[in-house]
């Protein structure tokens, strides 16, 4: 256990790149962790970090260790939660990155739902797509990925996977409404509120925007899908939203169009999590719960 102890303080500052940040967050002093990593890197006979100016990050060393000691305490979780499994406490901790879509409906009403049967497992959300959630999967600080675009396959397992057709959003009485369903370029005669680059529903706009030869640049762009919709709610402009978030907008007074002539681009929402990796009981059941509400709502459309 105090070998997890000092894998924890690494852990931590590996991520803060700052002994006294990381130990704000252990409840110890700087110079009492200053001391645990001169213990170890005397015990390896190597330095892991690099002492910076400002702060430290992992040398050449560190880097090979980090990721054993992140397997291993994840391996610990994992185990703690199998015993208390078997007594029929169900702890654990749950950490998710997770597409922008999710965040606002489903996300909070699954881990509400979960919470109800399990009221002592916690819940950490990052939001993080792609690239990013990638990252946050192999530095153990996710569990479980829930994104809009795949990642690479040979790194993670896909648990589940559902389709998702992306919908144009706008006002009740935006002259879009007129149409049962509306093509990228109807969209582009008006002004664009659209997700950043980093988001997986713009990567997938840009790709059918580029097949179908079509061009236009947002009047507004913004990480928050929230921020996007108040803007389409008091202006002509048109947002895009995944079906899996449109239950949300009607509360903003907006309605929603599919997209047409997208099917060859449409994507899909995936749960997703470390290949080889052993999960908690409660990271475990939580995926599994998660897929049954998206294969649930497949099966009702």
């Amino acid at each position: 256990m105090q070998n997890l102890r000092v894998y924890r303080y690494i852990d931590w500052i590996s991520r803060t790149g700052s002994i006294r940040q990381a130990a704000e967050q252990l409840a110890i002093t700087p110079s009492a962790l200053n001391r645990r990593v001169l213990a170890l890197e005397q015990e390896l006979g190597v330095e892991i970090f690099d002492r910076l100016g400002r702060g430290v990050r992992l040398s050449t060393a560190g880097e090979l260790l980090i990721d054993t000691m992140r397997k291993h305490l994840a391996e610990i979780e994992a185990l703690k939660s199998r015993i208390a499994d078997l007594s029929g406490l169900r702890r654990g901790h749950v950490s998710i990155a997770c597409s922008q879509a999710v965040l606002p409906y489903l996300l909070p009403e699954q881990i509400r739902d979960y919470q109800a049967d399990f009221p002592q497992v916690t819940f950490s959300v990052m939001n993080k797509d792609g690239s990013e959630a990638m990252e946050a999967l192999l530095n153990y600080s996710a569990d479980l990925a829930i994104v809009f675009e795949p990642l690479r396959q040979s790194e993670f397992h896909t648990v589940f996977a559902m389709p998702q057709p992306i919908h144009a959003i706008m006002t009740s009485d935006h002259p879009l409404t007129a149409q049962t369903e509306v093509s990228l370029n109807d969209c582009f005669e008006y002004p664009l509120a659209l997700p950043s680059t980093r988001c997986g529903v713009r990567k997938t706009i840009a790709a059918l925007a580029n097949r179908l030869s079509a061009s236009g640049a947002p009047t507004i762009e913004a990480d928050s899908y929230v921020l996007l919709q108040q803007y389409v709610a008091r202006t002509q402009a048109v947002g895009f939203e995944l079906k899996i978030g449109l239950p949300q907008i009607a509360s903003k007074e907006l309605v929603s169009r599919p997209l047409k002539n997208a099917q060859s681009e449409i994507g899909s929402l995936y749960i997703v999590h470390l290949k080889g990796r052993s999960l908690p009981v409660a990271v475990a059941r939580f995926a599994q719960q998660f897929a049954e509400a998206l294969e649930k709502m497949v099966s009702t459309v």
